[in-house]
């Protein structure tokens, strides 16, 4: 990897070796996983234009603490099918809906608002994520390929990567998904399966694998990845069995990152992972294959998404 490439994901240490809640939450935040919030002026104008739409942003609804950064510089990461999640993760502050309770029905107009606002930020790379939509027959993947289309038709130049959920195991979503055409297949591991229960109770750790093994056999030519978050309570071989995995499925770039409580509803940090261990992870990936590996305190799925992407094609060429 090149040093110059990104600035995270530094020095490393001792990950977590206790099982999960076998500590004490740590109740002070280090300094390298604090972010400054300076750009405020940049926020709040993409945030306005965001709005005038109705769009979302995960950046915005998760509590990404890269948000200012990534504003600033013009990146955000679109989060489409709502605002409303129909799953309740633990790790993950997306405002939760039920369809019987939330009128949760789709925006028409959103497939084509995205493309507008991608295109009046010039964008030359676009993510494009989504809540859960469990109550959707199709898991809201046709929106999704919409959506992709609308983007590459407004910019047929810029590069564009989704993040997806797993649509419950229909692979038929995941082809309809990539038969829009993006140009890298995004699905999140999230943690180690140990951990499933208490992280992510509605999802299947195989089935995850299967999305991204199904993707990267459909789409050959589509660069497939995948990310976890680090400081949940699980150990240090967990996450290299992990990384074993998503190689065995054939994902060529991952992301590491540390769990950060968005909100006191959230899962409580385990421990804070030191800088010098997500080197070790990092090094340990591109032992075992992976094109790239971005591991750092403050990395995060989507960011620096272009630069990762860029990094995993050199690597490959």
């Amino acid at each position: 990897m090149d040093g110059n490439l990104i600035q995270i994901g530094g020095a490393a240490a001792r990950l977590a070796t206790h099982p999960a809640g076998g500590s004490a939450c740590p109740t002070r935040l280090p300094e390298w996983a604090r972010k400054s919030a300076t750009h405020y002026e940049a926020l709040h104008r993409l945030k306005a234009g965001l709005r005038q739409l109705n769009l979302h942003t995960v950046c915005e609804s998760a509590r990404c603490p890269n948000i200012h950064e990534c504003f600033a510089r013009g990146a955000a990461t679109f989060m489409i099918l709502g605002n409303l999640c129909t799953r309740g993760c633990g790790f993950c502050a997306v405002p939760k809906g039920s369809p019987a309770k939330q009128d949760m029905r789709l925006d028409p107009a959103e497939p084509a608002n995205v493309a507008r606002m991608a295109a009046a930020m010039k964008l030359r790379y676009v993510v494009i994520t989504s809540v859960n939509r469990d109550d959707l027959g199709d898991g809201g993947s046709a929106h999704f390929a919409e959506t992709v289309r609308h983007v590459r038709g407004a910019l047929p130049d810029a590069r564009v990567e989704v993040l997806t959920p797993d649509f419950c195991g229909d692979l038929r979503a995941v082809a309809r998904v990539l038969d829009a055409a993006p140009h890298v297949f995004n699905h999140n591991i999230e943690t180690a399966p140990r951990l499933y229960r208490r992280v992510r109770p509605q999802a299947d750790y195989q089935q995850s694998l299967d999305v991204l093994d199904f993707a990267r056999r459909y789409r050959p030519d589509v660069l497939t990845k995948s990310g976890l978050m680090a400081g949940l309570g699980e150990t240090e071989e967990e996450v290299r069995a992990v990384l074993r995995d998503l190689r065995a499925a054939g994902t060529a770039v991952a992301t590491i990152g540390q769990y950060l409580r968005p909100t006191r509803r959230n899962l409580p940090v385990a421990e804070y992972i030191e800088p010098r261990q997500f080197d070790l992870y990092r090094d340990y990936g591109l032992s075992i294959g992976f094109q790239m590996v971005f591991s750092g305190p403050l990395v995060r799925s989507s960011y620096m998404a272009d630069q990762v992407s860029e990094e995993a094609r050199r690597s490959a060429n």
